[in-house]
């Protein structure tokens, strides 16, 4: 049976975002974002192969090379399950001052409609916006929502459990792309670089 080798100068991006947690990171280094995440750099993989990886397993983390996104602004992507678990603790304010630029996180489950995104520029909390559809709650709200969140039918404001919050995968996505990327939207185009796998010691 023949192998086939994937050329990594010729491939091509994949999408994900669906039931998966990533971060975005404004003129990010992808070298530096694994060691900020004290993820050991496993080297270069094909899109396909990383993007598997990360949403197969728990404790692999893939991360794109600078992709143009909004704002006119590089961004650099990292996602995996490992962001997702309960014992992961991803703290955007850190990892934003430790990286000196602007970081976002995003996760989104459609099974249990668990949808969270957040951010921070320099070491300060910006946004901070959690909410569980099983239960119709909202689990965190920090600042006030911007075009973005509005868009995508977040209130201008959240005083008590009376205001009325819905939130699914499609708007976590929405919000990512106003204010970075939206990765489901990759899937096809040609890749700029091949991506870098972390893993968790």
């Amino acid at each position: 049976m023949a192998t086939t080798v994937v050329d990594m100068d010729t491939d091509v991006m994949v999408g994900f975002g669906g039931k998966q947690a990533w971060l975005a990171v404004r003129d990010g280094d992808p070298e530096q974002v694994l060691a900020a995440l004290g993820l050991r750099d496993l080297g270069e993989v094909s899109w396909r192969a990383g993007v598997d990886l990360a949403h197969l397993s728990d404790d692999r983390v893939a991360v794109t090379p600078a992709l143009p996104g909004a704002r006119d602004t590089s961004w650099v992507l990292a996602t995996g399950r490992y962001l997702l678990r309960p014992d992961t603790v991803v703290d955007v304010v850190e990892l934003s001052a430790r990286l000196h630029t602007e970081v976002q996180f995003f996760a989104t489950h459609r099974v249990t409609e668990s949808h969270r995104w957040q951010r921070a520029v320099d070491g300060e909390l910006v946004r901070t916006f959690g909410y569980v559809g099983q239960t119709g709650d909202v689990t965190s709200w920090h600042g006030d929502p911007d075009p973005a969140e509005r868009a995508a039918g977040l209130p201008a404001s959240f005083v008590d459990e009376e205001s009325t919050v819905l939130v699914s995968e499609h708007d976590v996505l929405r919000v990512a792309d106003g204010w970075s990327i939206d990765p489901s939207g990759l899937d096809g185009r040609k890749a700029p670089g091949p991506l870098r796998v972390g893993a968790a010691d």
